[in-house]
């Protein structure tokens, strides 16, 4: 797993459990979702209803699962937590929500890997709360209908686009979580320096913040390992330069990138003359996944403007040869739509 990967990882558990905020008062970051959630909520809560079903969309690491657990806090109920793949039978589906209590959250991870049959079965249990179980087959099968307790469904997904229209129909609310600024970065390590009780300047905390690629959990784990840096090297305290010599030894450049990122770059560059190029062209030249090039690498290059998504293909765009040392030579390359056209 890389170091700067939003995906969480088995020591992100243990992290998390601790860093994680447990009131929205608390969350840090996603100031127009924080004041929309709490306008939800209180307004639920005035009419004495489950509030309604949530999506929550965006990268790996910036909080969904973090505001699910929020969620249930401040409405003051239990959270029930499943994931798309590990609802594999409607058997399993039932089990889950005929476990639930009135007013309960279910947090569904990863809901884009919903199978088809699950999710025909949650449309009457999210609309009508009742969930149908067909006993028996043949002439002799009949339908038994369980009525299920008002409960909210939370779902969280890092590819909107594959969840169905009709699944996201059904949702009364949807939110994107989008990279954090610096700023809130720098807030965040503050708070988990604290939590933690790593001895940080708040010098040595902003290398980090300009390297976690706008993510939270990145921030986090960054500062494990620069605190483990600090204690080895240093004498335990979180300097500005300890900070930069401990993330020149992680190979983590100025702006959070690491070697596949420039590994993508360079194939881009170098290989097809900045593109424009093809994902599948793009993951085969350096042996990698292309959902996982557009899940995990591109979002934060194209956020950063090194990267241009096109419809003849991605191309780099004149900040990251800028960033990488390289003359930029075609102009023309940034408007594909009239290089095209000059081609013609």
């Amino acid at each position: 797993m890389r170091l700067i990967s939003g995906k969480t990882t088995t020591e992100d558990s243990f992290i998390d459990s601790d860093l994680r905020p447990k009131r929205l008062s608390e969350f840090i970051g996603q100031g127009k979702i924080k004041d929309n959630l709490k306008i939800a909520i209180v307004a639920a809560q005035k009419r004495g209803e489950p509030l309604d079903h949530v999506i929550l969309y965006g990268s790996p690491g910036l909080g969904k699962t973090t505001l699910a657990y929020i969620i249930a806090a401040e409405m003051g109920v239990n959270i029930k937590v499943s994931s798309g793949p590990a609802i594999e039978r409607p058997g399993d589906l039932a089990a889950i929500l005929t476990n639930l209590h009135e007013g309960d959250v279910l947090f569904i991870d990863e809901m884009h890997r919903l199978s088809h049959t699950i999710e025909e079965k949650l449309y009457p249990a999210m609309e009508d709360f009742v969930f149908d179980i067909f006993l028996g087959k043949g002439p002799a099968a009949r339908n038994l209908r369980l009525n299920l307790p008002r409960f909210t469904l939370i779902g969280a997904t890092t590819r909107f686009a594959l969840v169905s229209p009709p699944l996201r129909d059904r949702f009364g609310v949807t939110y994107h979580l989008d990279f954090y600024d610096e700023s809130a970065i720098q807030t965040i390590l503050e708070r988990s320096a604290t939590i933690l009780k790593v001895k940080a300047e708040q010098e040595g905390l902003v290398p980090i913040a300009q390297r976690a690629r706008g993510t939270p959990r990145v921030a986090n784990r960054l500062l494990k390992r620069i605190r483990d840096y600090a204690q080895v090297m240093a004498d335990g305290v979180i300097t500005k330069e300890v900070a930069l010599e401990g993330l020149s030894k992680l190979e983590i450049d100025s702006v959070g990138l690491d070697d596949i990122d420039h590994r993508v770059l360079h194939t881009i560059i170098d290989k097809f003359d900045g593109g424009p190029v093809g994902l599948d062209t793009i993951a085969a030249a350096i042996n990698e996944d292309a959902d996982t090039i557009m899940d995990v690498y591109e979002p934060y290059l194209l956020q950063l403007g090194f990267l241009e998504r096109t419809p003849r293909g991605r191309v780099a765009a004149r900040l990251a040869y800028k960033h990488l040392g390289l003359s930029y030579k075609r102009d023309i390359q940034s408007r594909p739509g009239l290089w095209s056209q000059e081609q013609s």
